[in-house]
């Protein structure tokens, strides 16, 4: 772990996998809401740092110095369930990678638990951990000049479901027509960070466009 100071106000926790930066998130969070976190006016995931916006550096640096954070509990935050149907355009293409069928894709996929580690491309796009590294893939060498809304895609470690229709590079394994971004919901974008997320073959599952959670109730890098 190591700490930055940004500007005048606000320090960056460096980490070494976005595993860390998740558990580190996920302590913060804790921290501010049992009220034992020091005065802080953001917090802000990333792939691996955490940005502590308006805090007072010296004294959020030696607080930080002190701490031993765990991996973040496989239990802990909400859980929504998203009905997929895989039948993305590169699910041909990801089970040659994987050296495995395209049924088997689906089976790995919607039987990982997923957790959103940061958002950011385009609103209520969530950068999802969950697969291993043995089921890591690289982007499309030529990104697609536009994405359907709605699709299922991987990059590297991540899981992603393009919000909205844009040009993108990840490879396409499903689609989805659950609202990931609406404007009419508290909060807008339905995957934050911290949430754990299941992806539901959609055969299996009713149709529908409202999400399943449990625990905590949800309200309401480039792709």
């Amino acid at each position: 772990m190591r700490l930055r100071p940004v500007g005048e106000d606000s320090l960056l926790i460096d980490l070494d996998t976005p595993e860390e930066a998740q558990a580190w998130y996920t302590r913060i969070l804790s921290r501010r809401d049992a009220g034992t976190l020091l005065p802080v006016r953001d917090i802000v995931p990333g792939d691996r740092t955490v940005l502590l916006y308006g805090v007072a550096v010296a004294d959020a640096a030696a607080e930080l110095q002190q701490w031993s954070v765990p991996p973040s509990a496989a239990d802990s935050g909400p859980l929504i369930e998203i009905p997929v149907h895989y039948d993305g355009a590169d699910l041909r293409a990801v089970a040659g990678l994987w050296g495995v069928t395209e049924d088997e894709v689906a089976r790995i996929h919607s039987g990982t638990e997923h957790r959103v580690a940061f958002c950011g491309f385009s609103p209520g796009f969530a950068y999802m951990l969950g697969l291993g590294e043995r089921y890591h893939v690289p982007r499309r060498a030529a990104p697609r000049t536009s994405v359907p809304a709605g699709s299922v895609a991987l990059a590297g470690p991540y899981t992603g479901v393009y919000p909205r229709a844009s040009p993108g590079g990840w490879q396409l394994i499903g689609t989805t027509r659950m609202p990931l971004w609406d404007l009419e919901r508290e909060p807008a974008a339905l995957l934050t960070p911290g949430t754990r997320v299941r992806f539901v073959p959609q055969e299996a599952s009713l149709e529908s466009t409202s999400a399943t959670t449990t625990g905590t109730a949800t309200k309401g890098r480039k792709a």
